[in-house]
């Protein structure tokens, strides 16, 4: 009894200010296990709600790898169904960083294995910078068949690292229409972020050039998919799933592999130009560019080395002269000129202009070719002969704006429209546009070098051979078609091209016959400037060009020969045949060759020769 008394007088005496710090001690300690159990509560709902399809994910991915297949390109056929090119199977060598535990000793040994300097392969994986570590990037191109064994019999040696079997170009006739077809190569940074490319990743081929990139959305095809369960350092264990990939469209051409091939031939070692066109549709029959490039050295990335030594090659091989060469249309003008002045009543056929070997104007000299002169001399014989002095009249009574618009309506001076990337425009001139580009006045002289295709008048191959085929075809001005059709990989025709006309041309059928017996004199007579293009069994209408490079005096009184090649005449020479119904335009272009008859006359017969020889 008595100690209970005392117990309670003890806690009687407990000061209440302990009770208050012993109360603040509980409530201080119940709020931390409240914090505690709600952070813990917020993370989890973070990391299983919020975050957790994104883990979900990268678990799965940690098993389970997407592999994507790529699909073979579609072929590109010629008019006849002929393969140009196809494909080929090919190997290429990727990384996946995410299963690389020392990527540093990884990219140091592959760099001996492929011989290839590690600075190459850390700048392709530099260039993949901001991708998911688990994509793959494509390190080394088509490797060859030893380095491929090596790999993968050294794989688990090489941690993230394998080889990815893929489709390549295969070029059935080497280098045969090179410019045309184009090439492929990796997607570019600056290509990724395209809107249109949205659906291509890093690693991805793209067409470039050509129609490998023109049509690029019909030749791809579509990717495959593999599932495949992987270890931890990503090495294969199972194929769970896998998507074949679809092959893209095949692509048929207009182009006649035959043609192209004895074009390319006989441009060999020359720096040139051969287009050849049905005159009636506006299909390209032949679109040759010499020297050629090299596409074999575009499979798996040209070479800085290479690339370098095509840029600084004189004869560039890189430039497509069909399309992309400007040249002045010399003597070939004359058709422009002659039809101006048929439908401008400036001349008749009975016109005769006297030819002394020059005219003179305001006291200056401008020459014809043949310094003894023609004499007398109408239209017909002026293009066959391709007198200078007669075409000087006439334009000097047309002027150049005159010649400008018959010229624009023949199709110069403007962009054809043929389905090919940097086509150029050439040139007209107009008295308005050299006070816009040079600010000076037109000079009546510049009329003269005008009306017979030099002065400041530029334009392609292509434009002259478009221009002869309207002028024999009824005057229609087709757009250059070079595809036939687009079809699927097992026949459909998805899409079918068709002729378009573009344009008609001024002058009546009787101008266009006039001109046209003109230059069927200059191939088929004794004088005519074109004999070297005559045929044995088929008429050919043609007329020839020598476009001055240099106008130096000094290099006058040297022989063609001795020049050097730079200050050489280019040559011209377009024609068409058989001049009863004509079907085929041929114009070839040599740089730098001298006369349009001499060097490239003959070219064009060889090409007439092979259309002709089935006939």
């Amino acid at each position: 009894m008595q100690r209970q008394r005392r117990k309670l007088e003890k806690i009687n005496k407990i000061d209440e200010e302990e009770l208050l710090v012993l109360k603040k001690r509980v409530d201080t300690a119940t709020a931390i296990i409240i914090i505690l159990v709600a952070v813990l509560i917020a993370r989890l709902w973070f990391l299983q709600i919020k975050k957790g399809d994104e883990y979900s994910r990268l678990s799965e991915n940690n098993r389970i790898r997407v592999q994507k297949t790529q699909a073979p390109r579609g072929n590109i056929l010629d008019r006849h169904g002929r393969i140009i090119v196809t494909n080929r199977p090919y190997f290429n060598l990727v990384w996946t960083k995410e299963d690389a535990p020392d990527p540093d000793e990884v990219i140091k040994r592959l760099s001996k294995i492929v011989n290839e300097d590690i600075s190459t392969l850390l700048t392709r994986i530099r260039e993949a910078t901001g991708r998911p570590r688990y994509l793959p990037i494509l390190l080394k191109e088509d490797i060859d068949w030893p380095t491929l064994v090596y790999i993968e019999n050294h794989h688990f040696e090489l941690p993230g690292v394998r080889v990815e079997a893929v489709s390549s170009r295969d070029y059935l006739y080497e280098n045969l229409a090179s410019h045309l077809i184009g090439y492929i190569g990796e997607i570019s940074k600056k290509e990724l972020q395209d809107p249109e490319h949205s659906n291509y990743e890093g690693g991805d081929p793209i067409g470039k050039m050509g129609v490998e990139k023109v049509f690029e959305n019909d030749l791809r095809g579509e990717k495959g998919h593999r599932y495949l369960e992987v270890d931890v350092l990503g090495f294969e264990q199972q194929e769970l799933q896998a998507q074949d990939p679809l092959p893209g469209r095949d692509l048929q051409l207009t182009l006649d592999i035959d043609l192209q091939r004895k074009a390319e031939d006989a441009l060999e070692e020359l720096a040139g130009a051969v287009v050849a066109m049905d005159v009636n549709t506006g299909k390209i029959l032949t679109l040759a560019s010499s020297p050629p490039m090299q596409l074999k050295e575009f499979i798996g990335g040209i070479s800085f080395k290479a690339w370098n030594e095509h840029l600084e090659d004189p004869l560039y091989p890189l430039f497509d002269k069909t399309i992309q060469g400007q040249y002045p249309p010399a003597s070939t003008y004359k058709i422009v000129t002659a039809l101006a002045g048929l439908a401008e009543n400036i001349i008749t056929p009975q016109t005769l202009f006297y030819c002394t070997g020059s005219i003179r104007l305001h006291g200056r000299r401008y020459g014809c070719w043949k310094h003894a002169g023609h004499g007398a001399i109408s239209l017909q014989r002026a293009l066959a002969e391709s007198c200078d002095v007669y075409f000087y009249q006439v334009g000097q009574k047309l002027g150049v704006d005159k010649l400008a618009a018959y010229a624009r309506n023949l199709g110069l001076g403007i962009k054809t429209g043929i389905d090919l990337e940097n086509e150029k425009a050439g040139l007209v001139p107009t008295s308005l546009w050299k006070k816009q580009k040079k600010n000076e006045g037109w000079q009546e002289g510049e009329t003269l070098s005008t009306a017979i295709g030099q002065g400041f008048n530029l334009a392609t191959p292509l434009q002259i051979c478009r221009l002869t085929a309207a002028l024999v075809n009824g005057g229609k001005l087709f757009k250059p078609q070079i595809v036939e059709s687009i079809k699927d990989p097992d026949g459909p025709i998805v899409k079918k091209f068709e002729p378009e006309i573009v344009g008609e041309i001024y002058g009546s059928e009787k101008d266009r016959q006039l001109i046209m017996s003109g230059l069927v004199a200059a191939v088929q007579s004794k004088h005519g400037t074109a004999t070297k293009a005559k045929l044995d069994n088929v008429t050919v209408g043609g007329k020839t060009g020598t476009a001055q490079v240099v106008r130096m005096k000094k290099f006058r009184s040297i022989p063609e020969d001795k020049l050097p090649r730079k200050y050489r005449d280019h040559a011209w020479f377009t024609c068409y045949a058989p001049t009863e119904n004509p079907e085929i335009a041929v114009t070839v272009l040599i740089e730098h060759g001298g006369h349009g008859g001499s060097a490239a006359a003959p070219i064009a017969k060889i090409v007439l020769e092979e259309y002709f020889k089935e006939k």
